[in-house]
């Protein structure tokens, strides 16, 4: 997708921002597009959502350009995060239809794997969605967005100590969810293993 940015965000006040601050968003909107983009498809139940999210990330950015940082990317998945909390609500019905479609594929759909490895899949993936959203998400920043914890920390707006403090619980909280249905941490991805790992 191709998103003509200028005519949609120009305002009066384009003449009196400073250039630098132009060409530094353009280079910002290049450079981090499909990141942002790939961040929303991660979390939306399909890619239109996705791409208004990644839109009105960046619309926010041209507003803000000025404060664009040296390293922009963190500071744009914080406003994409933001932006997707803004839009859970309406989103809510087409999610758990998106859910619901899945598993019900993943269930028809005959078996590619071992049933004992496609058991542990289903266990692991229930585990995760007993969850709460903010244990899910602190998982996802980590496991699918490959965020440290200093970076992770800017997108939810916290410091990195207590990102690590949430990382840790939402692994131990992640492991019960394992043990109660007879499976255990390590048989999901690595970074669910070890629940008794202390936070850093």
């Amino acid at each position: 997708m191709v998103v003509d940015i200028h005519p949609a965000m120009a305002s009066s006040d384009r003449a009196q921002a400073a250039p630098d601050a132009d060409r530094g968003f353009e280079s910002c909107f290049r450079d981090h597009y499909g990141p942002v983009l790939a961040f929303a498809i991660r979390r939306l139940p399909d890619r239109a959502t996705a791409e208004e999210v990644a839109s009105e990330t960046f619309a926010i950015a041209w507003r803000r350009r000025e404060s664009i940082p040296r390293e922009p990317l963190p500071w744009l998945y914080g406003i994409a995060y933001r932006v997707i909390a803004n839009q859970r609500r309406s989103l809510q019905r087409r999610i758990r239809l998106g859910a619901r479609l899945q598993h019900e594929a993943g269930s028809a759909a005959g078996p590619v794997e071992p049933s004992d490895s496609l058991h542990r899949r289903e266990s692991f993936y229930r585990a995760f969605r007993e969850l709460s959203e903010g244990d899910r998400e602190v998982l996802r920043l980590v496991a699918w967005d490959g965020l440290g914890a200093g970076d992770a920390s800017l997108v939810l707006g916290c410091s990195a100590t207590a990102f690590r403090v949430r990382l840790h619980r939402a692994k131990r909280r992640l492991a019960k969810q394992l043990e109660g249905s007879g499976h255990s941490a390590d048989e999901g991805p690595s970074w669910a293993a070890d629940p008794n790992e202390e936070p850093s």
